[in-house]
């Protein structure tokens, strides 16, 4: 999971769901008939299911070490596989700087059509995110943003901010009629922009309840390990607290060990990014866990749509313009035992 991009370029927010294809709405500024057939003839091309243009898509990302990043190549390759114009060039990921840059350049050098990069560092990457651009291969910037916008010809990712903020407001609602609440945070690397985001925006969802103060927070490293020894953490600093937000559901394994392991059932959890066995357990009912807000994986799909688009020249359905958006922010939806079966499927093991 990655950092997100500065608050001026979530000014469009999508869903969970892959972008989809769809009738091109038009406008038109007369009510005559003549001038309306003259819109539709005029309207944008839609990027569809129907088979076109024969797009080659490389895509590359780091090493899948982590759950939420195996659904990121799952996801790429499902979506890919749905297009029969799609022929998708995937290299074997890498968490080392320069081993990326070079599957990355190997790719170049094939002259594939787009390219749909997730960086295992933004910064660091951001030449050869350029190089690309240089050499007329449009780039879509997967969720770790690059350090210029000229890098990329669109980028797509989750909202870390809005993670912690939706996390916060479901919590807020819980908790708006006890008096003195009492909340605490499972964080993840603190070294990390992402998490200082979810943090920030989880701090400021609950200024507004007055009754509700956050007593302790502890940083893990987004690992089972780590969750169960920093959760051990906080439930001995902490004999009586209402709320648990937890950054990550990996780690959220951990936390859920360490909580059924000290017996304590007195207080609600809220889980981050959309794992399988969050969801799971919060379909069973029979834990702590109560909701998981997602940071979806689903975005590699939306982003092979994407990179397909720009191969064919093409729009977005449902969007007037002629030109895919530059930047595309997903929603940090809150999944519930109310709404959990709508997205199991998107779950991530």
């Amino acid at each position: 999971m990655a950092r997100t991009p500065a608050t001026s370029r979530r000014a469009l927010l999508f869903g969970t769901a892959a972008v989809s294809a769809g009738a091109l709405l038009t406008a038109c500024t007369s009510n005559e008939p003549k001038d309306q057939e003259g819109a539709a003839e005029n309207a944008a091309p839609v990027a569809d299911d129907k088979p076109g243009k024969a797009v080659t898509i490389g895509f590359a990302g780091p090493q899948a070490d982590h759950g939420w990043l195996n659904a990121i190549n799952d996801n790429a390759k499902s979506r890919a596989k749905k297009y029969s114009d799609v022929t998708l060039e995937i290299t074997e990921g890498s968490n080392d700087t320069a081993q990326q840059i070079g599957q990355i350049q190997t790719l170049i050098n094939k002259k594939v059509d787009v390219l749909v990069i997730l960086p295992a560092d933004g910064k660091a990457l951001t030449q050869v995110g350029l190089q690309a651009m240089r050499a007329g291969i449009p780039v879509v910037n997967l969720d770790r943003v690059f350090a210029s916008p000229q890098a990329y010809r669109c980028w797509i990712g989750g909202d870390n901010y809005g993670m912690g903020l939706n996390a916060g407001h479901y919590i807020g609602e819980q908790l708006k009629d006890v008096k003195n609440a009492k909340v605490v945070e499972l964080a993840g690397l603190d070294n990390l922009e992402l998490t200082q985001q979810r943090t920030k925006g989880f701090d400021d969802a609950l200024k507004n309840y007055p009754n509700i103060k956050k007593v302790a927070r502890q940083a893990a490293d987004f690992t089972v390990e780590s969750g169960q020894a920093k959760m051990a953490q906080l439930l001995q600093a902490q004999s009586k607290f209402d709320a648990l937000w937890n950054h990550d559901d990996d780690q959220g394994v951990g936390a859920l060990r360490a909580i059924e392991q000290a017996g304590r059932d007195d207080f609600l959890m809220v889980g981050g990014a959309g794992a399988k066995s969050a969801m799971d357990a919060i379909k069973t009912g029979d834990s702590v866990l109560k909701a998981t807000v997602l940071y979806p994986p689903t975005m590699a799909a939306s982003a092979i749509d994407l990179a397909r688009a720009l191969g064919q020249g093409k729009g977005v359905g449902g969007l007037a313009e002629f030109e895919i958006p530059s930047s595309l922010t997903l929603y940090s939806a809150v999944v519930t035992k109310d709404n959990v079966d709508q997205y199991l499927p998107t779950g991530f093991i």
